[in-house]
């Protein structure tokens, strides 16, 4: 090659030519740095066919500096890149941030310098020292990272290192991964574990596009099942790839992971350090990690040599991008496995409603597990009418609750309670005047937070103390909450059980995966009663001892305008009733609703799964909805209100008439103001073979917008807030 044409990191340069220098060999894929004014940049060499753009003349080209030394960007991946922008509307450039997303691992080998405890105590401590060889007490990282951990200065670290407290240590930041052994355990399945299971190895041994839809039951042993197919894919001297959808699952799965194969496996997380996310990066590069374990963000990694990917909770929403890049990684995942030429597992007790489409329609193979592992029974499921058994006042869980609860812990055994809903409040006002507390950058009530003591924005991350007055009247102790979030239902059961050990589960309490390590080990020691928890307990967490759980608001998940709503509602709530009995012990679970006639929620008195998504089917076949059509949303924003409507209506102006789509609004958007930007919506709806993509991109690409709008594309939105 004596020319090359680049995708770079920044979308607004576009494609850009570069004269390739004698004797420096490239190809497609070849990650490099080129010159761009008096800045350096990276780019990856691209086929220029793929990649349309105008001619250089040769004169004025200028010549790459250097050739990266990481292995090139593979063909399937690269694809996967195109396919991706093309798919949902982004830059490619944008794409490929996320497969070059650590800068520093394009360096080539290195070591870097650590710190951690030395063992000295200084003769003089002050607070902030103390507080720093507290919080560090087994850690080991850069001077910044660990600062960040310790909540002090660098200076305050760099004080004790003078001291002889923290000791430099040399870390060689490639260092090899402890290997996995496909035969470091022997493990049992059952028949039925052992039919799916035989698939799956076929799969990988064939090096095929597969795609395979696992659907089982809660405790039916599905990660055992998928743990063989990643036996089989080491055995091969290959790699394997789990998506998981919360990194709060992320030790729990490690450590089911390390008990069956003897070593962990890489993770791939935003809570990584970047030293870490250097490694894994490289060594994922070379075929060398083996398995990588990862949030939706792992997907996109360059691996040397991929043979299987599973996408375990693959109906969880959190799979779904919603900033960015908005992709769906269930969806990414399948694709990947396409271009790749491998199979994929999406593996679910309750799997989406499309998933269910493509496995009926025989694009997906459909493997069932009916039954729990080991002769556990389902738990029996009761519905209480809270129109007929109500709390009592100024409490939130029923009768039938209370009376389940003090029996569970007179038995010594655990229960779980479940309401989405971070906080104890989720609206906080002034009982003189009214007045609502509500963030200052988005159109969201303040949630109250009693552990922390703070009033947050669960939109923006917006955070303020709790004013000792009313800012609108002026009334002293005017603060009342209103209706329940966790920390109240919490607070609840310890004025019913004042001696039960009780544990919020949420992604503010279990913010890492330490954390989330630190109560799963406490959950399965006993050392915890009752567990009230968000969505985050409905999936991934196996306590044998936990018999009951209730369920105290099943009508929340269907309030709002969520199009999915029922079908979501089903899913956490099966979910979380899964959690129970999955020992020796029988499980119940009571579900509080004041809709008992609701179909989703009859559905899951009956335990009557195929009824419900029959029904559901059917309502999305009529609405036209997916899988048996399409949806879109395109949202403009601009932190001017009257920037953002005028330009909404532009667009809603001049917006194509086509018999095969739809499309509606522009209105202004549920929460109409968000991280301090003024938001407006249209939706489309359109059938199966309308080439949405291609109408919005000719709509848009039309239109020039101030600069303060931003237009977004949603391709298969799942929030329309």
């Amino acid at each position: 090659m004596n020319r090359a044409r680049l995708l770079v990191l920044n979308a607004p340069l576009g494609v850009l030519d570069y004269r390739v220098p004698q004797g420096m060999a490239v190809e497609p894929g070849s990650i490099v740095v080129a010159p761009l004014g008096p800045r350096q940049i990276v780019g990856v060499v691209w086929e220029p066919e793929r990649l349309p753009g105008d001619e250089v003349p040769e004169a004025k080209l200028r010549p790459l500096l250097d050739v990266l030394p990481v292995p090139p960007l593979k063909p399937a991946l690269r694809r996967l890149i195109e396919w991706t922008a093309d798919y949902y509307c982004a830059p490619p450039s944008a794409v490929l941030r996320m497969v070059i997303a650590s800068g520093g691992a394009l360096r080539g080998p290195s070591t870097t310098t650590e710190y951690r405890l030395s063992g000295i105590e200084p003769d003089r401590m002050t607070p902030k020292r103390m507080q720093a060889l507290d919080a560090l007490q087994g850690e080991q990282a850069s001077m910044r990272e660990l600062a960040e951990l310790a909540g002090v200065s660098e200076a305050v670290l760099r004080s004790l290192s003078q001291l002889g407290a923290l000791e430099p240590v040399t870390v060689d930041c490639d260092r090899p991964y402890p290997a996995a052994d496909p035969d470091h355990l022997d493990v049992t399945l059952s028949s039925e574990q052992a039919a799916v299971a035989d698939e799956l190895i076929a799969a990988v041994q064939a090096r095929a596009f597969a795609p395979f839809l696992l659907d089982g039951v809660t405790g039916s042993g599905k990660t055992e099942v998928y743990s063989e197919a990643i036996a089989a894919a080491l055995r091969t001297g290959r790699q394997v790839l789990v998506l998981l959808p919360e990194i709060a699952l992320t030790e729990a799965f490690l450590r089911r992971f390390e008990d069956r194969f003897g070593a962990a496996p890489v993770t791939w997380h935003s809570s990584l350090k970047s030293s870490e996310r250097r490694r894994a990066w490289r060594a994922i590069a070379a075929g060398t990690a083996q398995v990588v374990v990862g949030a939706r963000s792992a997907l996109f990694l360059p691996y040397a040599k991929l043979s299987l990917i599973v996408v375990d909770e693959a109906h969880e929403v959190s799979f779904k991008q919603d900033d960015g890049v908005r992709y769906n990684a269930r969806d990414v995942a399948v694709m990947r496995a396409r271009f790749e030429q491998l199979p994929v597992v999406l593996a679910s007790a309750t799997p989406a409603l499309e998933s269910l489409q493509m496995a009926e329609s025989g694009i997906y193979r459909n493997l069932d597990l009916p039954a729990r592992f080991g002769g556990a029974q389902l738990p029996e499921i009761r519905l209480v009418n809270l129109t007929e058994q109500p709390p009592d006042r100024g409490n939130w869980l029923s009768p039938a609750i209370n009376t389940a609860l003090v029996d569970r812990l007179g038995k010594g055994e655990q229960s779980l309670l479940f309401l989405n809903r971070r906080g104890y409040a989720p609206l906080t006002l002034c009982r003189k005047c009214g007045h609502r507390f509500q963030c200052d950058n988005c159109s969201a009530w303040l949630v109250e937070h009693r552990f922390s003591q703070r009033l947050a924005c669960h939109h923006c991350g917006h955070e303020e103390k709790p004013p000792l007055a009313c800012p609108e009247c002026g009334e002293p102790d005017c603060m009342v909450a209103c209706g329940p979030g966790v920390e109240r239902i919490a607070d609840e059961v310890a004025g019913l059980l004042p001696e039960a050990r009780i544990a919020v589960v949420t992604s503010d309490t279990l913010g890492s995966p330490e954390r989330a390590a630190a109560f799963v080990a406490e959950a399965e020691a006993g050392a915890i009663d009752v567990i009230v928890g968000t969505q985050l307990v409905t999936k991934g967490f196996h306590f044998p001892e936990l018999t009951l759980v209730g369920v105290v608001d099943a009508d929340l998940g269907l309030e709002g305008g969520d199009l999915r709503a029922a079908e979501r509602t089903y899913q956490q709530i099966a979910q979380v009733a899964g959690r129970a009995g999955r020992g020796a012990k029988p499980g119940e679970v009571l579900i509080q609703t004041r809709h008992p006639e609701a179909p989703v929620i009859a559905a899951l008195a009956a335990g009557d799964r195929d009824a419900f998504y029959d029904a559901e089917t059917e309502a999305r076949r009529h609405a036209g909805a997916p899988p048996f059509g399409r949806w879109a949303a395109i949202i403009v924003s601009s932190e001017d209100d009257t920037e953002a409507r005028e330009a909404a209506n532009r667009l809603g102006a001049t917006r194509p008439h086509l018999p095969d789509i739809m499309i509606y609004g522009p209105a202004p958007a549920p929460m109409a103001l968000l991280r301090g930007r003024y938001r407006y919506r249209l939706l489309l709806n359109a059938r199966r073979s309308a080439h949405v993509q291609d109408v919005i991109r000719k709509w848009l690409d039309q239109l020039d917008f101030p600069r303060g709008v931003r237009i977004g594309v949603d391709i298969d939105p799942y929030s329309f807030v």
